[in-house]
């Protein structure tokens, strides 16, 4: 691992996924958890306290930086909730299958190498009956915006730790096993080729 992925990217990140905009769409999708919750790309645990911890039994926080992870340690203290962390890509996951009931993947699918893999994955431990909230920005409705995205994309996936600007985030939830149940998307304030959210609900198809 490079010094700039130990030392400088896990800060470039938790700043950027802290910005007002994009936490006041964690609000809007994090308390819709329930149960036994299976966070992909947990990060320095920016979700954590909007648990509805009389909703939520357990959380699995996975995410392949052990750097991030040592920051949403100090986070989980305060919850009253059960944490447990895995430092793991979200390609390989440890969990049985048909054993979680709510999926949380927020601004994460951008940056997953083998995000097809992944999703199998997230679709083999949910339970029947489970669902897969996400809240992610991706390729932007407007042409002009569009071709900045993938103009500056194969730049910003080097400085960025792998986020992609330009993936088209309904499409592959669906590719990977998931019927989506409700999505709202709409650009939200910040710069406009990272700034098209996809928010919604799926379930298994």
């Amino acid at each position: 691992m490079s010094l700039y992925n130990k030392h400088v990217l896990p800060k470039l990140v938790h700043c950027a996924c802290n910005m007002h905009s994009v936490m006041s769409q964690r609000e809007k999708v994090v308390p819709l958890a329930r149960g036994r919750v299976l966070e992909v790309g947990l990060g320095s645990g920016l979700n954590l306290s909007y648990y509805d911890a009389d909703k939520v039994s357990k959380v699995w926080g996975l995410d392949p930086s052990s750097e991030l992870l040592g920051m949403a340690e100090t986070r989980a203290a305060s919850v009253k909730f059960d944490v447990e962390f895995i430092c793991s890509a979200g390609e390989e996951l440890s969990l049985e299958s048909n054993s979680i009931d709510t999926v949380l993947v927020t601004y994460t699918l951008c940056t997953i190498f083998d995000i097809g893999r992944a999703l199998e994955q997230m679709a083999r431990v949910l339970k029947p009956g489970g669902e897969l909230l996400f809240c992610e920005h991706g390729v932007a409705p407007d042409p002009g915006v569009r071709r900045v995205q993938n103009f500056i994309n194969p730049l910003w996936k080097v400085v960025g730790g792998g986020c992609h600007l330009n993936r088209n985030i309904p499409e592959l939830v669906e590719r990977g096993g998931f019927k989506l149940n409700e999505m709202t998307k709409n650009y939200i304030p910040g710069w406009r080729p990272a700034s098209f959210n996809y928010r919604g609900r799926a379930s298994l198809g």
